[in-house]
């Protein structure tokens, strides 16, 4: 059993930056994609990045050039670093990871972009 624990997120200004953390309780990423997903209130969890490889990651349009993604296998650790945060960027925050037919999720972390 993989566990995915989140860490990271809050509340900040407009034009603010926050990182946050997905770590698993096993080598996990050094075999699968993770994806990053975030739900605002009263809408559909939505994909917003996920890894396509050890280097390559792919953004939702409404995150390129602010959000990314970097690796730390050795603490077997995927961080989602935001930037230039808006406050359609509110939400909370999913990273999820699938190997076979098993999917794991993150508990989820909160963000919040208020001013």
């Amino acid at each position: 059993q993989v566990q995915l624990v989140q860490s990271g997120g809050g509340l900040v200004h407009p034009g603010g930056s926050l990182s946050l953390s997905c770590v698993a309780s096993t080598n996990i990423f050094e075999k699968t994609g993770v994806e990053w997903y975030r739900q605002a209130p009263g809408k559909q969890r939505e994909l917003v990045a996920h890894t396509i490889s050890s280097r390559h990651e792919i953004y939702a349009d409404s995150v390129k050039g602010r959000f990314s993604i970097s690796r730390d296998y050795a603490k077997n650790t995927v961080s989602l670093q935001m930037n230039s945060l808006k406050p359609e960027d509110t939400g909370v925050y999913y990273c999820r990871t699938q190997i076979g037919e098993f999917v794991y999720w993150g508990q989820g972390t909160q963000v919040a972009v208020s001013s």
